[in-house]
């Protein structure tokens, strides 16, 4: 089976203490039309990353508003993902000289998915470029297909994206989560925010016992400044750049540098990542280099709220929602102006925004400095998320978009 199965579902009306009541007979009135509707998600991976995490809630939240939704991961080879994490990479903008074999790969595998799934509900929804290749099985005039894109696109390589153009331009919109992404394309392009669930395990707020605990675990001091990075060990998330810039400010302040994170099952370079990680780390106790599952949503959520400074150190980013994750625990952050983070920080009025290693360290020692400026950001930057990055948000967008395209029936 490929079909993914979710969280436990929050009730929508739960959400009326956080976005108001308003907002959530707003989204009922939007779904009525809808209720009854078939919605099918495909992505790559039900477990690592933002894209998996942000479908586990939505699809119950639209349940709960009558559509019926199916989220279903395609399958693949170490071939297939070892190919799809270049053309990742190359559209990331990184070098890449695709062979003629790494095109063939990629087709036979959506030939495979093509047998195991379904596809046959009224809107298809294909997210990022590993099942692109579906919209080859769609049945004309009879449902809607769009393409969801969770990457930075400003730069692709072109060989890369000649490629894949040539599926995107047969379905029947686009989506970003930047207006610097949108690439040229004869179909309508739309931007949607990713977002994050505030009532879930990762960003509900916590006892102080229990992140004390995990601390404790973790043997993070919590008298001293802890400075951490949460994400995939990916290079592009540059962990390396973010020991280095630790090091310079370990010069002038007692800190504590924590990078954890997991990794995803169509991310073949992780492993190798986390070694290099360690190998950096070696002989400095106060790195902690934390391998953590999927499955912990709520150690993360301590170590975000015990934090002085979180950082997101990427060099390329589609979006980074752990920056709203940060934001939304009223945590200062020191992020890299790439990508989708710009959105999400406003340079000295949600955050602070740098440009290389030294420029990370530089911002992390202004706010250590100056720990009144840093509360400000993070109040700020709390209400920043509320506004734009809730999962409600996300799910009145989706809403929107079924209405335009398939109408009332």
């Amino acid at each position: 089976m490929t079909e993914v199965q979710t969280a436990n579902r929050i009730p929508l009306d739960d959400y009326a203490a956080v976005i108001g009541a308003g907002e959530i007979e707003e989204l009922r009135a939007l779904a009525r039309p809808l209720q009854g509707r078939r919605v099918e998600m495909v992505n790559s991976t039900a477990v690592g990353g933002g894209v998996a995490e942000m479908l586990n809630r939505l699809v119950p939240l639209a349940e709960d508003l009558g559509l019926l939704f199916r989220w279903d991961v395609i399958t693949g080879g170490e071939d297939f993902f070892q190919v799809t994490k270049s053309f990742h990479n190359a559209l990331h903008g990184a070098p890449y000289h695709p062979q003629p074999r790494d095109f063939d790969i990629f087709r036979e595998y959506q030939q495979r998915n093509l047998h195991r799934l379904p596809l046959d509900v009224e809107f298809v929804i294909i997210h990022d470029p590993q099942p692109v290749g579906l919209i080859e099985d769609r049945t004309n005039g009879k449902n809607h297909w769009v393409w969801r894109c969770h990457i930075d696109l400003s730069h692709p390589n072109p060989t890369v994206w000649n490629f894949l153009h040539s599926y995107v331009s047969r379905y029947d919109g686009a989506i970003f989560s930047s207006p610097e992404f949108a690439r040229q394309l004869p179909i309508p392009q739309y931007l949607f925010y990713p977002a994050i669930d505030p009532l879930s395990e990762k960003n509900r707020d916590l006892p102080p016992e229990f992140i004390a605990n995990v601390l404790s675990r973790y043997q993070i001091d919590p008298l001293r400044p802890i400075l951490t990075q949460i994400s995939r060990f990916d290079r592009l998330k540059d962990p390396l750049g973010v020991i280095r810039a630790y090091r310079i400010v370990k010069r002038y302040f007692d800190c504590q540098l924590v990078l954890a994170g997991g990794s995803a099952s169509d991310d073949p370079e992780g492993a190798q990542v986390l070694k290099e990680v360690h190998r950096a780390a070696e002989g400095d106790p106060d790195i902690k280099v934390l391998e953590l599952p999927a499955w912990a949503p709520l150690e993360v959520n301590a170590l975000q709220r015990a934090s002085s400074i979180v950082i997101q150190k990427s060099l390329r980013e589609g979006f980074g929602l752990t920056v709203s994750e940060a934001l939304w625990k009223k945590k200062p952050v020191v992020a890299s102006a790439v990508g989708g983070i710009p959105t999400q920080i406003i340079h000295k009025h949600t955050g602070l925004l740098a440009h290389s290693v030294e420029g990370t360290a530089y911002q992390i020692r202004f706010l250590l400095s100056h720990p009144e400026i840093a509360a400000r950001l993070g109040e700020r930057g709390h209400e920043h998320v509320k506004e734009n990055f809730l999962i409600t948000q996300n799910l009145k967008r989706y809403l929107t978009l079924f209405l335009s395209l398939g109408g009332a029936v």
